[in-house]
């Protein structure tokens, strides 16, 4: 990701024009529920962030984090923040990584959409898959504790963790190919494109025999982790808005996906020397994740990479109609738009790796 886009996509700004929040009713609301708030409130907006708006609040003691619901028209089960305060507070309980949830509010009267609020997690935030704010002697750790956070994900039982109904185990690849593709047919604001239409033929009939379930994050980038300031360690892991039951393999597979990104398109390592900056290629990186869940290999590895292009691209697309209506909820929405054409042929590139 480029200096720029990293900028504008770091750090708080004031809150944005149509994405007013109510700080008197908000206010109140914190004081009746959340445990040790205490005001005066301000309400800063964080730059990045596509799809559900997300809110620093800043109080003289502490800060914490609100995530709701983007005003506007919405597409039927899109910006689900009660499923991301859900799995959160099930995966905090488990010992999973991730920031801890106060309270969430499905009244619409109090800012005028659902929203939850979380703790604050400082640390640090890589924009750059290439990690270069990080020595070559220390990048592997860094990639070896997210590989090994994925794995951890991966091994933690649904229904242990209260999450057994998080979504539908089995059939994941057909129900998911349905989803997004009806989805991009659906945005007739956004229009079509050749490589997607292909994609939404193609992939139906190549998904691999076998099937598993675990929790998905579903969008599994460095970027949607915070670090320990100093080490190489994870603090928190963010952006829970795509989790749901699912295939294990697949996630995994959108994570390392890295390998193949062009880092303008989002974290990447597209083009990048990783042998000289010390980080582990893609066949040692699958390798490592494999052991950890006590895997031989991961049949179908290079479909899963195939199809995890095809959804990021229907998930772009989808930024690509809420620009056109007018309810993006990211200053950067353009500037992602921007990429989709390439970001559709380079999806279809990928099923050259299956079809050999």
């Amino acid at each position: 990701m480029s200096t720029a886009i990293r900028d504008a996509n770091s750090g708080t700004t004031n809150v944005r024009t149509g994405y007013e929040i109510d700080a008197p009713a908000l206010d109140a609301w914190m004081r009746g529920n959340v445990e040790g708030y205490a005001g005066p409130l301000v309400i800063e907006q964080f730059k990045g962030g596509q799809s559900n708006p997300t809110y620093k609040l800043v109080t003289p003691g502490n800060s914490y984090v609100l995530r709701r619901k983007p005003p506007g028209p919405l597409l039927k089960g899109a910006h689900a923040v009660e499923r991301e305060a859900k799995v959160l507070t099930a995966l905090g309980g488990q010992g999973f990584p991730v920031a801890r949830v106060y309270a969430l509010c499905t009244d619409d009267a109090v800012i005028g959409s659902w929203f939850y609020v979380m703790a604050m997690v400082e640390g640090r935030i890589f924009w750059d898959a290439t990690f270069p704010e990080v020595s070559r002697s220390e990048r592997a750790a860094y990639f070896d504790v997210m590989n090994a956070a994925i794995a951890q994900l991966h091994e933690i039982d649904p229904c242990a963790a209260g999450l057994g109904d998080y979504g539908r185990p089995g059939n994941y690849f057909e129900r998911q190919i349905t989803r997004w593709s009806r989805q991009y047919f659906d945005d007739a604001d956004a229009g079509r494109d050749p490589n997607m239409d292909r994609l939404a033929e193609w992939l139906p009939l190549h998904i691999p025999p076998g099937d598993k379930t675990s929790v998905v994050h579903g969008d599994f980038r460095c970027d949607n982790m915070i670090f320990h300031p100093t080490e190489p360690r994870i603090l928190a892991v963010l952006d829970w808005e795509l989790s749901t039951l699912g295939h294990p393999g697949a996630d995994f597979a959108y994570h390392a996906m890295m390998y193949r990104m062009p880092p303008h398109i989002v974290a990447g390592l597209g083009g990048a020397d990783i042998a000289e900056l010390g980080i582990p290629d893609e066949a040692a990186y699958l390798e490592t994740y494999c052991r950890r869940r006590g895997m031989p290999e991961m049949p179908g590895y290079d479909f899963y990479v195939a199809f995890n292009f095809f959804r990021l691209a229907a998930i772009f697309h989808g930024i690509k109609g809420r620009v056109i209506r007018g309810n993006a909820a990211s200053a950067q929405a353009r500037e992602r738009v921007a990429v989709l054409p390439e970001l559709m042929a380079l999806a279809w590139r990928q099923t050259e790796q299956v079809r050999g």
